[in-house]
């Protein structure tokens, strides 16, 4: 059947974690008068709503929007599949070749329409489809293009003072969240310490796509919010003294050494006093020989894009890198900075054609590194985090407006992830909890600056309405901010503390009985994995397996009753919000092979950011896990509100009449045909 296109030009602004209460409230305070005007040119619901597919989490829902189908047909399940045989360990999902449904870019792409697949890290990447018409750029991960693969250097907090008397490196083992003015005393001898260089390793391992993850969550200390509130930096401590041996130092400048490539590659630094005498930059050189710096910074000036060598596995790499002096004292005699990781300004490997990443490395820039420091340091949140992202978004909104200036393309699929960047590293602390010390005025007020951070976006693809163009704004999920902290039963590895307080997954234990960390198989009936999944360990299924299958349907029954009756030990409420058997699961969009023998969510109020949520569930500070839907611009009705609810699998089939294209193969979703401007 052939369709009449409605527009001939449609680009889809995905933005992760980015959802409609939010960004209603800040739109009606005059935060966001970008999206308003998105919202006055087009079609949405009142509220702004789309209603999530379920798990509300990143990959199976970037694919629900991609495909029109739901998680239980195109089989991306969470951020990490089930492995097909070893009942603890999950397989790495943002991989277009686990997918069993057909996305609508291959569609476009093979109905002749040149079209662009940007960061969706939702089954685009590797290309699924031969087609010339196809560019694909990553979808590895969802932080940032290029992170997955180009790191080689970890991110770093330095410190440099007269009172230190010797150079000190920690490799990856610090938590940012406790480093400001932190002396290390606890190195031996050696600069380098034997985890240089581990921590972008092992984010490239997990991140490689098709690997495999085995990990215990074995208390709340352990669970993402915890992890996340530590994540580890290379730390450096350096002496500051005179300037000497340099071949052209000015007249009072003083010295200290950086120490990047896990250590190994020494960098002298000169600070720098002004016309006042007062000390207020650095200067960083290759050697003391070279009389032109690597590049010359002032104090709490974000400074992007420094080019240097950098060591990896033996290997010389040029490598970009961010980096900001956070302080500096007036007479020199002490400084901390930042620096970010570090990416190989060479790495194409995730670019389809490579030419793509020479045409935006020659026109636009070459891929800007984000920050990953912990929320739980507001120096942080305001110099570093968010300062990377304004560089980042600005990156990315240049490189798309030249794509569709300069190359021409038709449909483009784009998605920017610097909402659900920071949602999971500072999202939780807009509610203050004792235990943490936090100021929840502070962080609702970075929350109102992200959303203003994506307006501003936003804003630089308004004129595109004028040349015809069909927006779309959309997202995968919302961040809820939550009420209470919620006992360990969804985390995306193995859970271990309620399953094993409810009897149903048993731990080894040490010779003084204590729990090891490790399942005892022999007595283990089921185990909850993957978010909200519970697989029984079922014999002729699972090589560990101890359930005889007859017994499988009367335990079901039992877990989900337990689940229910389970209450918090601290509110003394329910937690669990709705549990349901594999062949039940199917009417909300789950069950099959790619889900456990039980779906599980939690209770409103005890949500954990977003994966363990239904859809239309909210938290403190005008939070929900809902996502956001606006379309605007050719084909779509102007100043429309829509009262039907527009679920996810929605959009690709809309888009698809929208562009006079077939639905993809296994769509499941229904037009929106009220938005559109002509009969369906």
């Amino acid at each position: 059947m052939e369709r009449k296109a409605l527009t001939k030009k449609m680009i889809v602004l995905g933005v992760d974690g980015f959802e409609p209460s939010l960004a209603k409230k800040f739109m009606q305070m005059g935060k966001m008068p970008n999206l308003k005007k998105f919202v006055e040119a087009g079609s949405a619901r009142e509220d702004l709503v789309l209603m999530g597919s379920v798990p509300t989490v990143t990959p199976p829902m970037w694919t629900t929007l991609a495909t029109g189908a739901h998680a239980s047909t195109h089989g991306i399940t969470a951020f990490f599949n089930q492995h097909p045989e070893k009942l603890d360990t999950a397989v790495y999902a943002l991989d277009s070749r686990l997918c069993q449904a057909e996305p609508l870019w291959n569609v476009f792409a093979e109905n002749g329409l040149k079209t662009l697949v940007w960061h969706w890290p939702g089954s685009s990447w590797p290309p699924t489809s031969d087609s010339e018409n196809l560019h694909v750029v990553d979808g590895t991960q969802p932080t940032a293009i290029n992170m997955g693969t180009a790191i080689c250097d970890w991110e770093k907090l330095g410190m440099a003072a007269e009172s230190v008397s010797e150079l000190r490196f920690s490799a990856h083992d610090a938590p940012s969240s406790g480093v400001n003015g932190c002396v290390i005393t606890d190195l031996g001898d050696d600069i380098a310490d034997e985890n240089a260089g581990k921590g972008a390793e092992s984010l490239k391992s997990i991140l490689g796509g098709g690997r495999e993850f085995t990990s215990l969550v074995m208390s709340e200390a352990e669970n993402e919010i915890a992890t996340l509130g530590n994540i580890t930096v290379d730390v450096c401590n350096s002496p500051i003294k005179a300037a000497i041996n340099w071949n052209d130092a000015p007249v009072g400048a003083k010295e200290f050494t950086m120490l990047t490539s896990g250590g190994y590659t020494r960098r002298p630094c000169l600070i720098l006093p002004n016309e006042n005498g007062i000390y207020d930059r650095i200067a960083i050189y290759k050697s003391k020989k070279d009389t032109e710096p690597i590049v010359t910074m002032k104090a709490n000036e974000f400074t992007s894009n420094v080019v240097d060598e950098i060591i990896d596995k033996g290997v010389i790499k040029n490598a970009n890198r961010n980096m900001e002096i956070l302080e500096i004292a007036a007479d020199g005699s002490y400084l901390r900075y930042w620096m970010s990781s570090a990416y190989d300004i060479t790495s194409d490997a995730v670019w389809h054609p490579k030419s793509l990443y020479r045409d935006i490395v020659q026109n636009v820039g070459i891929v800007p590194p984000v920050s990953t420091l912990s929320g739980s340091n507001p120096e942080h949140v305001e110099k570093i985090l968010l300062k990377s992202l304004d560089n980042y978004c600005q990156w990315q909104a240049d490189c798309l407006t030249y794509l569709i200036n300069e190359q021409r393309y038709d449909m483009i699929f784009s998605h920017l992830h610097n909402v659900d960047n920071v949602g999971h590293l500072f999202w939780h602390y807009a509610k203050h909890f004792e235990e943490w010390n936090n100021d929840e005025k502070f962080y609702q007020e970075m929350i109102g600056y992200i959303y203003e951070q994506t307006d501003r976006y936003l804003g630089r693809f308004l004129p595109y309405l004028e040349q015809e163009w069909t927006v779309i704004i959309t997202s995968d999920h919302g961040l809820i901010c939550e009420d209470n902290h919620p006992p360990v039963l969804t985390e995306g590895c193995v859970s271990i503390p309620v399953m094993q307080e409810l009897g149903y997954t048993v731990l080894k234990k040490d010779e003084n009985g204590n729990d090891l960390r490790e399942i005892d198989w022999s007595k283990t009936r089921a185990i909850a994995i993957r978010g909200g999944n519970i697989y029984i360990n079922l014999k002729g299924r699972n090589a560990t397996g101890i359930v005889e299958e007859k017994d499988k349907y009367d335990l079901e029954a039992q877990i989900i009753s337990d689940l229910y009756n389970y209450r918090d030990p601290h509110t003394h409420k329910r937690v669990v919000a709705m549990a349901l058997r594999n062949r039940d699961a199917v009417f909300i969009g789950l069950g099959g092979e790619g889900c456990g023998d039980i779906s599980f969510f939690m209770e409103e109020g005890y949500n954990l950011i977003h994966m363990d949520s239904l859809p239309t569930q909210r938290g403190y500070f005008d939070t929900s896990v809902s996502p956001i839907f606006v379309a605007a611009g050719a084909g779509v009705k102007k100043g429309l509100m829509l009262e039907r609810v527009i679920r996810q699998v929605d959009v690709a089939p809309t888009m698809a009449v929208l562009a006079g294209v077939r639905m993809p193969a296994q769509n499941e979703g229904s037009v929106l045909h009220q938005i559109l401007t002509e009969s369906f």
